[in-house]
């Protein structure tokens, strides 16, 4: 029986999707705002802030969370809100 659950819980775990938080680059938001926001809403610590901040300015975009929908979707709106181009993938 224990192999069993253990089982059911390794299949639940590989069928769950994994999505991404990407925040796009823009000519309106200064990168201290974004750095700022990366830490208050996604808990990244500055040093990882500052590295997706630089990525987005470069790149175009970065990934910047990655989890599930829900938890992601909560993020996104409030980079959002806060004036941030987002998207989940």
């Amino acid at each position: 029986m224990q192999t069993e659950v253990l089982y059911q819980k390794e299949v639940k775990e590989k069928i769950t999707k994994e999505h991404h938080l990407v925040v796009f680059n823009d000519n309106v938001n200064t990168f201290d705002f974004v750095i700022e926001m990366l830490v208050k809403v996604c808990e990244h610590d500055v040093i990882q802030a500052e590295q997706c901040t630089y990525i987005i300015h470069y790149k175009g975009k970065c990934a910047v969370k990655k989890g599930n929908y829900q938890t992601l979707k909560n993020m996104s709106e409030a980079l959002s809100d806060a004036g941030l181009t987002v998207e989940i993938n």
